[in-house]
């Protein structure tokens, strides 16, 4: 139940489709703040985000739930 410990995002609907590492989509939010939403209520962006050892991954925007929402979702 730790973000960091995410390898892969299934991402769709918009420019991009597909499983990415955290690390492209890290980058990728950097260019494109705002661009992809996680598909849970109540549907809040997925933003980059650092460790504090470095580490580069991404998580959902912060909201009222106390469990950041990318966790909710399913896993393979």
């Amino acid at each position: 139940m730790n973000l960091t410990e995410i390898e892969d995002i299934y991402i769709t609907g918009n420019a991009l489709n597909g499983y990415y590492k955290k690390e492209y989509l890290y980058t990728y939010l950097q260019m494109y703040p705002d661009s992809i939403k996680v598909n849970i209520y109540p549907y809040p962006n997925l933003v980059p985000a650092q460790s504090k050892y470095g580490e580069k991954y991404v998580r959902s925007q912060p909201n009222d739930t106390q469990t950041d929402n990318l966790l909710k979702l399913p896993r393979e």
